[in-house]
């Protein structure tokens, strides 16, 4: 794995994560309690903060990052992900807001500025546009994404097996 500074600034990983030895972080990345990096994952906080929550998973290669503070987007803009969700393979998060319990599909495009709300799912491949809000309790898919029906219940449950699902194939792997 690579895991290096930026500018000073080294990644601050719970010692309770579990970290692929194929994947990397760099920078202001700070990872929380019993949440996995998968394979071929980059994340790169090098010129703005990624937060990951605790008990979140990073499917293998996901590409996660951020946007700086320029005349174009003053402030910038960070890549904040709660807790208890699910990032599938080969996501890209770039620069938005993931609240907790939600699912991002295989495949899925989340832009700057938008904000995924709590117990979301966006359908695999789908893409969400720049400074888009995205609604609780709602199934988005397409390109550009859009509202397709409220999650079942079962799905809503599937949210959390997915959390717990990881944690406990983190812990297997740890064990290895």
């Amino acid at each position: 794995m690579t895991i290096r500074k930026f500018k000073g600034i080294y990644p601050n990983i719970d010692k309770t994560a579990y970290i692929d030895e194929n994947c990397t972080i760099i920078g202001d990345v700070n990872i929380g309690e019993y949440s996995s990096i998968w394979p071929q994952t980059v994340i790169r906080g090098d010129v703005h903060k990624v937060k990951i929550g605790k008990r979140t998973n990073i499917q293998d290669g996901a590409i996660l990052h951020v946007t700086s503070d320029n005349i174009f987007t003053p402030g910038g803009f960070p890549l904040i992900i709660g807790d208890n969700v699910t990032v599938g393979h080969g996501a890209i998060l770039h620069a938005c807001t993931i609240e907790n319990n939600c699912l991002i599909g295989i495949g899925s495009i989340i832009l700057d500025g938008a904000i995924i709300k709590s117990g979301a799912m966006i359908a695999a491949g789908s893409l969400i546009g720049p400074n888009k809000v995205i609604e609780s309790g709602m199934l988005y898919k397409g390109s550009p994404a859009k509202p397709s029906r409220e999650l079942t219940k079962k799905e809503i449950e599937y949210i959390e097996f997915s959390s717990n699902h990881y944690v406990k194939t983190m812990q297997e792997h740890i064990k290895k």
